[in-house]
């Protein structure tokens, strides 16, 4: 499969979420790299994004909640090539009653390769590169062909070759 290069700009796009339980540790970390922050752009679903809001006075594009949908928003985004990366601490020993749509937002960010951090040491690490600093180009595989195949099969052109002899 085909590759295409996708340019992360400078200001990046990030998206903030967290689970109950992680709150408190995504405010701590976004208040420990709060002037980093500030000079991108940020998303964050409902509860969260109030709370950096309130704690840090960053601008923030609050989303829904993400069990009313903010999960679902956050990855239409990534699909959109509207988000660059992806802050996300969740909580690995506490089950969500959304969590299938917590996977599909994971899967979104890997299907279309951007970074993820799901704990505070890989967001440090990430906040941290030379590579937030300048244009940045990640490589997407070309769904084109996927599209395109799948309208012809979708358009009836495809046909089967199994033949059943009774």
């Amino acid at each position: 499969m085909h590759h295409k290069r996708i340019s992360m700009v400078k200001d990046k796009r990030i998206a903030l979420v967290a689970h109950d339980n992680k709150k408190r540790d995504l405010l701590e970390w976004a208040k420990y790299n709060r002037t980093l922050l500030d000079c991108h752009e940020l998303y964050a679903t409902g509860t969260t994004g109030e709370t950096l809001i309130r704690e840090l006075g960053l601008v923030i594009n609050r989303l829904q909640s993400g069990p009313l949908g903010g999960d679902q928003q956050i990855g239409s985004k990534i699909v959109s090539n509207e988000i660059d990366f992806l802050i996300f601490f969740w909580d690995p020993l506490e089950p969500q009653p959304h969590d299938t749509d917590v996977k599909a937002l994971l899967r979104m960010a890997v299907v279309w390769n951007i970074p993820i951090a799901c704990n505070r040491a890989t967001a440090d690490f990430m906040i941290s590169s030379p590579l937030m600093d300048g244009e940045y180009f990640r490589l997407v595989p070309d769904y084109d062909e996927y599209h395109s195949r799948r309208s012809v099969k979708n358009s009836g052109l495809v046909t089967s070759s199994f033949r059943a002899d009774f």
